[in-house]
C-alpha cells in the first residue's frame, strides 16, 4: 500500500510539472496591462505582446478577410475589465470583464468586439456573431512603427480612449463613463 501511495504521488508530481512546463512553453509572449480611472472606477486591458519579428503589419495581418477577427495580442485573449458602464458612442458596455477582438470590415476599417467569454486561448477566434457588442474603430495612422502590440488606455476629457498599435497600424475608440 505504501509503494502504491508513493507511486501515485510521484505520478501526480510529474503531471503537475508537465502542466507547468506546457503552459510556460505556450505562453511565450510578454504580457502587458494598461489602466485608467474614470469617476473613481478602474478600466483596464491585459494582453499578450507578439513581435513583428522583422515583418510588416501587412505580412502579419494581411491574410485576414472581411469579417475575420484578430485577438489584438497573443496567447490568451485580450481581457478588458471595467468597474463602470462605458459608452462607446451609442453602444453601452456594462461593468464587467470581456475579451476584446478586432474585426476586419469590407472597407478595410476595423470594429472593436466585446465577448462575454474571456481568458480563452486566442485561436481559433470565436464567431463574431457571439460578440456581446461592437464599436467602430478610427484609423489614426501611427507616427512611427512599433514592434510589439501596444494597447493604451488614456484619459480624455470626461472619458477615455483605447489605442491599439502594431507596426504602422493604429486604431482608436473613445468612450465615456455613464
Amino acid at each position: 500500500m505504501k509503494k502504491f501511495a508513493i507511486g501515485l504521488l510521484s505520478a501526480l508530481m510529474v503531471a503537475c510539472l508537465a502542466a507547468v512546463a506546457f503552459a510556460q512553453h505556450h505562453a511565450r509572449n510578454p504580457r502587458a496591462t494598461s489602466t485608467l480611472t474614470l469617476k473613481g472606477k478602474t478600466v483596464s486591458v491585459e494582453y499578450g505582446q507578439p513581435s513583428l519579428k522583422g515583418q510588416t503589419i501587412e505580412q502579419r495581418l494581411g491574410a485576414l478577410k472581411p469579417g475575420d477577427l484578430w485577438r489584438m495580442g497573443a496567447d490568451t485573449s485580450t481581457t478588458f475589465k471595467t468597474e463602470t458602464d462605458l459608452a462607446f458612442g451609442d453602444v453601452t458596455i456594462p461593468a464587467g470583464e470581456y475579451s476584446i477582438w478586432m474585426q476586419q470590415q469590407e472597407d478595410k476599417t476595423w470594429k472593436l468586439l466585446f465577448d462575454k467569454k474571456h481568458g480563452q486561448w486566442g485561436a481559433p477566434a470565436p464567431p463574431a456573431s457571439e460578440a456581446f457588442a461592437s464599436a467602430p474603430l478610427k484609423d489614426t495612422q501611427a507616427a512611427s512603427s512599433v514592434d510589439l502590440v501596444t494597447i493604451k488606455l488614456a484619459k480624455t476629457g470626461k472619458g477615455g480612449t483605447i489605442t491599439i498599435q502594431w507596426g504602422t497600424l493604429e486604431e482608436t475608440a473613445s468612450f465615456k463613463a455613464t
